[in-house]
C-alpha cells in the first residue's frame, strides 16, 4: 500500500524544511525575537513578525577544497589580455573570493541581515520557550496532561469483556427480519398441521417438505452471526490530571498615573499571552481594586477607567472569596500576580499581612508582586525607596513565603522583569540573590 500525503503546506511553503530550519537556528532566533520584543508594543506580540539573524548562522557546513591552493585547471573565456597557454598569477592574500570587499568589516558579529518571517505561533513559541509557572508540579500537576480512555462508539472486533450485548442482539434481530428467518411460531403451526393430517393424506409429503425447507432456512440464517457482534470501543484522549488558576490583581486607584496603569496593563497582557499560549488548562481570574475590589472579565480588566481610593486588603478579600467558592487548594494549583504603585492606607498593612499569611499564601504555589513607578524613576530591580506595600510584602518574602517582588518604571523593563518572575527556577533564584 502506498500513501501519498497531498495536504497543502501553509502558505505554499515546505513545512518540514521550515521546522528543520527553525530548530537549527533556534538560539539565534530566540535572541532576535527577544530583541524584537523590546522594540514592539506588548499588544503586538501576538502578531506575525520579521527577525534578522547572522547569515553565518544559517549556512550549512560542507566539505570543500581550500581555494587558492594546489594545482587547478580552469576553462575560461579568452580576452584581450590573456591568450591560450598564458599562466594567471595567484591572487594575493590566499586568493579567496571572499566577496566582502574592502568595505566589509568581516566582523564576527556583523549581520548580513538574513531576514526571516515568523508566523504568530512560531514567534510566540520562541518568545515563551523557557518560561514556566513556578513549582507547577508541587501539588498534583506533574505534567499538564495525561492520556485517559473514553467511550468512542462500537467496533466489530474486540475482547469478550467489551462485548456490547444489547447492540449485538439489535443487529441480530435486524438481520433476521431482513432475511426473513423462520420464527418458532411458524415451526409450531406447521408441526401441528402435520399432526392433524392423516398418514394416507396426499398433502402430508408436501407439508413435510415445507417443514424441512424451514429448518434448512433456519440453519442458513443463524440466530447470532459474527457479523452482528459489536464491541465497546475506547480511544485515548488528553486528560488533565490537575488544574491551575492564575489570579491577576491590579490597582486602579487614583494614585496610579496613566503611565503606571499602562505598565500594569502591559505586564498583564504579557502574562495573559503567556498563560493562554503555554498552558491549555489554566484558568485566569481578573480582580480590579480601588478601595473596593470586584472580579471582572478580561475586557473590563484591561479597558475600564474606574478610579478611587486604595485598599489592598479588599483585593485579597475578594481573592479569598473566589478561592473558597470555586478553587479548592487541594484540587487546584493557585498562582497570583499583583500590580500596584505601592501606595496603601497605613492601617491596612496589618490586615493585608494577616490575609496573606493566613489565607492567601498557604493556598498559593507562587505570588508575584510587581510595583510600577514613575517613568523618571530608577531602572528595574530592588530599590532603596520602599513604599508602604513594598515594606509589607518584603517582611513576608524574607520569612520564606512563596512571594517574589520586582519593581519596574520603564516599558523596556517589563519583559526582563517578567522573565525574572516566570523564568526557569534557577534563573529566578539567581535574580533574587
Amino acid at each position: 500500500m502506498h500513501i501519498v500525503d497531498r495536504r497543502l503546506n501553509p502558505g505554499g511553503k515546505s513545512l518540514p524544511n521550515r521546522q528543520r530550519f527553525l530548530r537549527r537556528v533556534k538560539d539565534m532566533a530566540q535572541r532576535a525575537v527577544r530583541e524584537s520584543a523590546r522594540e514592539k508594543d506588548i499588544r503586538d506580540l501576538g502578531k506575525d513578525g520579521r527577525i534578522s539573524v547572522p547569515a553565518d548562522g544559517v549556512r550549512e557546513p560542507r566539505f570543500s577544497r581550500q581555494p587558492g591552493t594546489g594545482l587547478q585547471d580552469y576553462i575560461i573565456p579568452g580576452n584581450k589580455t590573456y591568450v591560450e597557454g598564458d599562466r594567471i598569477e595567484r591572487p594575493p592574500g590566499g586568493g579567496g573570493a571572499g566577496g566582502a570587499g574592502e568595505g566589509g568589516d568581516g566582523g564576527e558579529n556583523s549581520e548580513d541581515a538574513f531576514h526571516f518571517a515568523l508566523t504568530r505561533d512560531e514567534f510566540l513559541e520562541l518568545f515563551l520557550d523557557d518560561l514556566e509557572l513556578p513549582d507547577l508540579a508541587k501539588r498534583r500537576l506533574s505534567i499538564v496532561e495525561t492520556e485517559g480512555l473514553r467511550r468512542a462508539g462500537y467496533t466489530v472486533s474486540g475482547s469478550p469483556a467489551n462485548l456490547a450485548l444489547t447492540r449485538t442482539l439489535r443487529n441480530s434481530m435486524s438481520r433476521r427480519i431482513a432475511l426473513k428467518r423462520p420464527k418458532l411460531e411458524e415451526f409450531a403451526a406447521l408441526e401441528a398441521q402435520i399432526a392433524e393430517v392423516s398418514e394416507f393424506d396426499p398433502i402430508l409429503p408436501e407439508l413435510k417438505l415445507k417443514l424441512e425447507a424451514l429448518r434448512e432456512r433456519s440453519k442458513r440464517i443463524p440466530y447470532v452471526d459474527p457479523l452482528d457482534l459489536r464491541f465497546r470501543r475506547f480511544e485515548p484522549y488528553p486528560r488533565p490530571i490537575a488544574q491551575a488558576v492564575m489570579f491577576c490583581l491590579m490597582d486602579v486607584s487614583g494614585s496610579m498615573t496613566e503611565h503606571m496603569k499602562d505598565l500594569a496593563k502591559r505586564f498583564y497582557i504579557l502574562l495573559h499571552i503567556f498563560l493562554t499560549r503555554r498552558y491549555k488548562h489554566v484558568e485566569i481570574v481578573f480582580i480590579r481594586h480601588t478601595d473596593k475590589a470586584t472580579e471582572v472579565d478580561e475586557e473590563t480588566f484591561f479597558g475600564s477607567r474606574e478610579t478611587g481610593g486604595t485598599l489592598v486588603s479588599s483585593a485579597l478579600v475578594e481573592m479569598k472569596r473566589v478561592i473558597t467558592e470555586r478553587y479548592d487548594p487541594n484540587d487546584w494549583n493557585i498562582y497570583a500576580a499583583q500590580a500596584s504603585d505601592g501606595d496603601n492606607v497605613s492601617s491596612d498593612g496589618p490586615t493585608s499581612t494577616e490575609l496573606l499569611r493566613a489565607h492567601i499564601l498557604p493556598a498559593c504555589q507562587h505570588f508575584a508582586y510587581l510595583e510600577v513607578g514613575d517613568e523618571n524613576g530608577p531602572r528595574a530591580g530592588f530599590v532603596e525607596h520602599r513604599t508602604t506595600l513594598w515594606r509589607t510584602y518584603e517582611a513576608l518574602a524574607k520569612s520564606g513565603e512563596p512571594l517574589a517582588m520586582r519593581k519596574v518604571n520603564h516599558r523596556r523593563d517589563i519583559y526582563p522583569v517578567f522573565r525574572e518572575l516566570f523564568g526557569p527556577k534557577d534563573a529566578r533564584q539567581s535574580a533574587e540573590a
